[in-house]
């Protein structure tokens, strides 16, 4: 039994050489070290992108003109759109005829609690973070009501007149490292709420957004979302209990499935389902049902700052890296692509081969615990094994392809039948 503080550990290296480590000065090292290192806040749900996961793509994670929140506030490159800002702030206070102390304190009261949202070390004042919420806030929420409601925009609006700044605003809410905390945006949505725009804020917000994934989505909310952490959150709520795949389709023991070429060679067939998720890809004999997705500018940020979350964020289910690694699994070549607009399964606004790119390496560098789509593709795998799907594809495709395939292979068969029973007869006679 050892009871010795001083506790020595010695780990032979060679020969009479070793290397010994005093534990109680060890300990006492890193004791130091943590007083002196604030620890992530338990409540941190906006993190700094790790380099393992932004290394394969940069641009995804950094702003193209907005910086929102403290962690890229002051950025040369993005003080040019600070004056719009400030000019929706003072039009909202000019139209609602609110002081903007009011607005302040209502950010104040939260502020605390906002700060611990960041796993980064906020470094500006309590006065300064709170000018930074209260300025990028109110933008964001009068910019979901001005999409909303027309009447509410200024003549000239450089917003809604410049085609550029939508792609921008879609590209930069959707950043993780650029995240406002919603408790702040719906602590001001309500300070400034109208009765005669009455549309609650995530009602707005899921409007802005609706087509970020698929042209069928729907701006209905038929799931209550609960514990709102921020609009990265929200887009993955909104996905997920939308969907009406269970957790009891993962599977321990899985195999990746073949490609969409494969696949088709194999028998199965694609179809376009109507579900309200992305997420809600089945499989039922020999038919792979997979909901729209459309891909365009900004479907690879969206993709890898929602999976950059579910990696970051404390217990978090990986539901759209499931997602990614199943799609990736079926587009490897842009046959594949073709074989799914074709179904229109996949509508994209750029060239097939770019829609490749997109999709492609979505998930690498990351972890998943739980695969959700495990079952599905053992059923899948399991689909293709059997000979007879495989052997009526082939047998389909090499002579059914065209008009005069078929006439040929028709009569063929008819050449063959009469052949037998010519044969047969002369055998009776």
């Amino acid at each position: 039994m050892v009871n010795d503080l001083n506790l020595r550990l010695e780990m032979s290296v060679s020969g009479d050489n070793s290397v010994i480590f005093n534990i109680q000065g060890l300990a006492n090292s890193n004791g130091q070290t943590m007083s002196h290192d604030s620890l992530v806040p338990p409540k941190s749900c906006i993190f700094k992108i790790p380099n393992i996961l932004s290394r394969q793509n940069e641009n995804a994670f950094i702003p193209d003109a907005f910086s929102f929140g403290p962690l890229h506030h002051g950025h040369p490159n993005l003080k040019a759109v600070e004056k719009i800002k400030l000019q929706y702030l003072r039009c909202l206070i000019s139209r609602l005829h609110t002081s903007e102390r009011d607005l302040i304190k209502s950010i104040e009261e939260v502020e605390r609690e906002a700060r611990q949202y960041y796993a980064e070390s906020i470094e500006y004042t309590p006065e300064e973070f709170v000018k930074i919420l209260l300025i990028d806030g109110c933008f964001i929420i009068e910019l979901f009501r001005k999409d909303a409601y027309v009447e509410l925009r200024e003549n000239g609006d450089p917003i809604f007149t410049m085609s550029c700044m939508f792609q921008f605003l879609y590209h930069d809410l959707i950043l993780l490292e650029n995240q406002v905390p919603w408790i702040v945006l719906e602590r001001l949505f309500n300070v400034t709420k109208q009765q005669t725009h009455n549309e609650s804020l995530l009602v707005l917000a899921i409007r802005f957004f609706w087509t970020t994934f698929s042209p069928t989505a729907s701006t209905k909310i038929s799931h209550e979302l609960k514990d709102i952490k921020h609009i990265v959150d929200l887009l993955r709520k909104w996905m997920v209990v939308s969907s009406t795949i269970e957790e009891g389709n993962s599977s321990e023991y899985w195999k990746v499935i073949p490609s969409a070429t494969s696949l088709m060679e194999a028998g199965i067939k694609f179809v376009k389902a109507t579900s309200e998720s992305i997420l809600d890809v089945k499989f039922n004999d020999g038919v792979l049902k997979i909901p729209p997705l459309l891909i365009q500018e900004t479907t690879e940020t969206a993709f890898r700052n929602l999976i950059a979350f579910e990696q970051c964020y404390t217990d978090c289910e990986a539901w759209l890296t499931s997602y990614a690694i199943l799609i990736d699994n079926l587009i490897n070549t842009t046959n594949d692509v073709d074989i799914l607009c074709d179904s229109e399964i996949i509508q994209s606004w750029s060239n097939r081969k770019d829609a490749v790119q997109v999709v492609n390496k979505l998930y690498h560098n990351t972890y998943v615990k739980t695969f959700y789509y495990g079952s599905l593709c053992n059923k899948v795998n399991r689909y293709c094994n059997h000979r007879w799907p495989r052997w009526r594809a082939v047998l389909v495709r090499n002579n059914f392809n065209t008009p005069w395939a078929f006439l040929s292979t028709l009569a063929a068969i008819i050449l063959l039948i009469l052949s037998f029973l010519q044969t047969l007869y002369t055998m009776k006679g």
